[in-house]
């Protein structure tokens, strides 16, 4: 479970403020919101590269308000996918197994059953250069879940990609996160995408969140003219309107 209480931070002008959310263990969870609302830093603060500078992180129950990233038993996808262009594909994958100082056999081993859920047998030896967008980020997904984590980042995974490779690695990332049962939080600012993956979506505009509740909670009863639009509907008053 990933749980902020009045979460805030600051970035140079832009502030996050008071953010106040709970992702339910093995809930996909999908946050929202136009460019320049402060997603990718609220994701960053969970995963520990900010830190907050009120409020508290907890992961599991823990605090991790103040650990190092690599202390907060998460995996983290950026935006860019972050793969090593110097390592193949199975060296990106184990990459965080064996810089904690697991031998290269286990390693290995270990990343198998993420190798074959996701497809990549046939990639292992290839670099990175060479790779699709599709298979730079299931690469990416199997790096992140390598050691395990208790909760999965995902910051905008799929926004570079064509629309069928989009399709199919959103399918690849619900498919997945189902199969382990794990805690995630994936930043976008389609709906379409949203409705593919998310058992819940939360809604984010000038540094707070104005709502969070399922696709059709939000659709139906929108809390603000930021949600309406982001749910496809020109304001509140309109969306009243449609449902009368």
């Amino acid at each position: 479970m990933i749980r902020l209480g009045d979460v805030g931070l600051r970035a140079g002008a832009f502030v996050v403020r008071d953010v106040t959310l709970e992702v339910a263990e093995g809930e996909y969870f999908v946050l929202m919101g136009q460019t320049g609302s402060g997603k990718s830093l609220l994701i960053k603060c969970i995963c520990g590269l900010i830190r907050p500078s009120t409020g508290c992180v907890c992961i599991d129950g823990r605090d991790v308000s103040r650990l190092e990233p690599r202390l907060r038993d998460v995996g983290y996808m950026p935006q860019d996918c972050g793969l090593f262009p110097h390592l193949n594909v199975l060296r990106n994958i184990t990459f965080s197994l064996r810089a904690r100082g697991m031998r290269r056999r286990p390693a290995e081993r270990r990343t198998r059953p993420l190798i074959d859920m996701l497809g990549l047998d046939y990639l292992l030896r290839r670099r990175v250069a060479g790779l699709s967008g599709g298979e730079r980020q299931k690469v990416a997904l199997a790096r992140a879940l390598a050691g395990k984590p208790k909760v999965l980042l995902l910051d905008e995974p799929v926004s570079a990609l064509d629309e069928p490779t989009r399709r199919e690695v959103c399918a690849d990332l619900r498919r997945v996160q189902t199969q382990l049962g794990i805690s995630t939080v994936h930043v976008c600012h389609s709906l379409a995408e949203a409705q593919s993956v998310a058992d819940r979506v939360g809604v984010m505009h000038q540094g707070t969140i104005h709502q969070a509740g399922t696709v059709e909670e939000l659709t139906q009863n929108p809390a603000s003219d930021a949600v309406a639009r982001l749910m496809g509907i020109a304001d509140c008053g309109s969306a009243g309107s449609q449902l009368g």
